[in-house]
């Protein structure tokens, strides 16, 4: 009798990409956009929300600054800086991208918060004065942009798994403490907030795949730049 035939060993599951998870944010973002304009029930939902939360105090105030330009933007220049300079000096190909991504994406929330403010008009929460142009949070899209940029890159010349895990968990930690204290300031309503993280997670997109990419290069290559010696 003939045995039977091995299996071919499966292939891994797949994950998504970049590309593909650039669907969810932006889906979230239509919808929440749609609701904002329609003036639709999820307003409801958020403003009964925004008014069990709303306890401005010192901590909230402090929290909602670091969603602040001259805050959040020193911080990743800083970064961007680190990383041009490691990176050079470790030798990795095309050590720039990752620093020009994360500056370009900084450079581009103007530009995609203020036509969204100006379309939508959604007036403030009852805590700040009569205006209108609070959806999305700039504060927001601005601290996701900033400190997800600079930990992105980061992680183009970071190796040790420990630091990385150390730099997201301090990443999110400053993205969910601005969304904290702007809402519980009364700064924003928390679907303000919630849009500032969705459009901040789409224009990332581009500093994830360049990041992804030289890491995809260099471990195909072997080496994860100049070395003097066997290690």
């Amino acid at each position: 009798m003939h045995g039977t035939p091995p299996r071919p060993p499966s292939a891994p599951p797949r994950t998504p990409g970049p590309l593909g998870l650039l669907g969810a944010p932006l889906l979230l973002l239509a919808v929440l956009t749609w609701q904002v304009l329609a003036d639709g029930p999820v307003l409801r939902v958020d403003e009964w929300l925004s008014r069990a939360l709303i306890r401005p105090d010192r901590l909230s105030e402090l929290l909602s600054d670091l969603g602040n330009v001259p805050v959040a933007v020193p911080v990743l220049a800083l970064a961007l800086g680190y990383a041009a300079l490691r990176g050079r000096a470790t030798g990795p190909d095309r050590w720039w991208a990752a620093p020009a991504a994360g500056a370009a994406a900084m450079a581009l929330v103007p530009a995609a918060v203020v036509p969204l403010k100006a379309w939508t008009g959604r007036p403030g929460t009852p805590a700040v004065p009569p205006a209108v142009g609070y959806y999305p949070s700039g504060h927001t899209t601005t601290a996701v942009v900033a400190y997800g940029a600079a930990t992105l890159a980061l992680f183009a010349v970071v190796s040790s798994p420990a630091v990385r895990r150390a730099l997201l968990l301090l990443c999110a930690a400053l993205v969910l403490g601005t969304g904290y204290g702007l809402v519980r300031r009364g700064y924003h309503w928390p679907l303000d907030v919630l849009a500032g993280w969705c459009l901040g997670a789409v224009l990332l997109i581009p500093v994830v795949l360049v990041v992804s990419g030289g890491s995809r290069s260099r471990s195909c290559s072997g080496t994860g730049g100049r070395r003097s010696g066997p290690s």
